[in-house]
């Protein structure tokens, strides 16, 4: 078969942010994969936004700057933007276009994929099912991670979801199958993606991730390809290799800005807070190209990770966010000022999915139990915390004191854990239970009665115990 050989033109009309106007061209569609060669021979590439007439319009991902408009020359492909997948990405890393940063070779994958792709056709699908340790208490224990789930992590500026993203990524696991992660770090700083390389190391050289990084220095555009490119190679090692795949996006809302900023630079009429009026379809693209198939074994789980600006959960981003996923892991600012690692913020949290990936074969047939327990009995101990505001602790009744005793041992010995600490099921629900028996006997109606004789018993001293 002969290769196509790519309509070129020379010349442009106009430039204007990361947008190049190309004049008298014919034949050229959207999303086609475009090639800009520069008078001085360097070469950027970008892809085909909109065609009027004879006009088409390219997004440039390297930006415009030094582009001359009477000697550039823009080659068409004809196709949309694509790239090579395969098991040839894990261990690598790369920048946000796919281009290796880590001293390597090129990608040269199986085949080609058109980077877009398509969101999961609903009769396709599969329920997810099965969960996924990540080896954090808190979310293991109270928002379960099912396989093919999207599970995103609200957070606010100065809070370390970086830090747990890439945590996650490094010790997360499935107890069967193959099981490899796509990390996708979108505006974060050399510091950042310095230290995220850092913690993912002994995983990326394992060869089961593969991290695309694009910095706060890279180019703006670059960052609506990025999550498209991760996804793309998600996709291949998912549903036609059958492994379990997991891809974090962090920070979706760095990418939301850079969606705004190409819609402003296209001169379209902004909508809610200046973004674009199809960011919520633009979201749904993304995170509907995760799930599980009927013709596949695999999976593929998403958790994007996302801040939200002065912590406002009705932003745009965060507000279509939730629409589209399933659950929320929430990050606190009161947590984090008590030095607790993660900040979770439990009653703000929920994974809707949860009973899906849990249970007697799955986790421990205890776990949803405890984990109802515990959400009740911390709705409580909030009301109980409220209530000292105003009264004092003098003020209230020992069953009440005793909420407030189980909030502290939860927050120490369950939530809070070291940033390098992986805790299996087990331990992750046992120091649940030691949190729960400093309750009321009576109050803890939602446990199995055999269960929590025995929680009972282990935490008497040896001499107290029934014999």
């Amino acid at each position: 078969m002969i290769d196509e050989i790519p309509v070129e033109y020379t010349g442009a009309r106009s430039v204007g942010g990361p947008l190049l106007i190309v004049q008298d061209v014919s034949g050229v569609g959207w999303d086609e994969d475009a090639t800009i060669t520069l008078d001085t021979g360097e070469q950027r590439h970008g892809v085909v936004l909109d065609v009027s007439d004879d006009l088409a319009v390219v997004q440039v991902f390297e930006g415009t700057s030094g582009i001359s408009l009477d000697k550039v020359r823009v080659a068409f492909s004809g196709t949309p933007m694509r790239v090579p997948v395969g098991p040839q990405w894990l261990g690598r890393v790369c920048n946000g276009r796919g281009e290796p940063i880590d001293g390597g070779p090129p990608v040269r994958g199986d085949h080609l994929v058109a980077v877009n792709g398509v969101p999961i056709n609903p009769a396709a699908r599969q329920l997810p099912r099965d969960p996924i340790v990540t080896g954090i208490s808190a979310i293991d224990g109270l928002t379960t991670l099912v396989r093919g789930q999207k599970l995103p992590i609200f957070s606010v500026g100065g809070l370390p979801h970086l830090e747990l993203a890439a945590q996650i990524a490094a010790q997360a696991r499935v107890a069967d199958g193959a099981f490899q992660i796509v990390f996708a770090a979108m505006g974060v700083t050399h510091a950042d993606a310095d230290a995220t390389r850092d913690v993912l190391e002994e995983r990326s050289e394992s060869g089961d991730l593969a991290l695309f990084i694009n910095t706060a220095s890279d180019p703006v555009v670059e960052r609506v390809l990025t999550p498209r490119l991760a996804l793309t190679v998600a996709e291949h090692l998912a549903f036609e290799r059958g492994g379990h795949v997991l891809v974090l996006m962090c920070d979706m809302t760095s990418y939301a800005e850079a969606v705004r900023e190409v819609s402003a630079a296209r001169g379209e009429v902004p909508g809610r807070q200046g973004y674009p009026g199809y960011l919520f379809s633009d979201l749904a693209s993304l995170y509907e190209r995760c799930g599980r198939l009927q013709v596949s074994p695999g999976s593929l789980t998403q958790i994007p990770v996302l801040t939200m600006p002065a912590g406002d959960i009705t932003h745009p981003v965060p507000d279509l966010t939730g629409y589209i996923t399933e659950g929320q892991i929430v990050l606190s600012q009161e947590m984090q000022s008590r030095n607790v690692y993660p900040p979770f913020d439990a009653l703000s949290s929920l994974s809707r999915l949860m009973r899906h990936g849990v249970g007697r074969d799955l986790t421990r047939a205890d776990h949803m139990a405890v984990s109802g327990q515990v959400y009740a009995a911390l709705s409580h101990a909030r009301q109980v915390r409220e209530l000292t505001d105003l009264v004092g602790e003098s003020g209230l009744g020992e069953g009440d004191r005793a909420y407030l005793r189980f909030a502290d041992a939860l927050e120490t010995g369950f939530v809070n854990q070291g940033r390098s600490e992986g805790r299996s099921i087990d331990d992750s629900l046992e120091r649940a239970w030691t949190a729960l028996t400093l309750l009321p006997v009576g109050d803890l109606s939602r446990l199995d009665p055999d269960d929590l004789a025995r929680h009972l018993a282990l935490q008497l001293p040896a001499s107290e115990a029934a014999p």
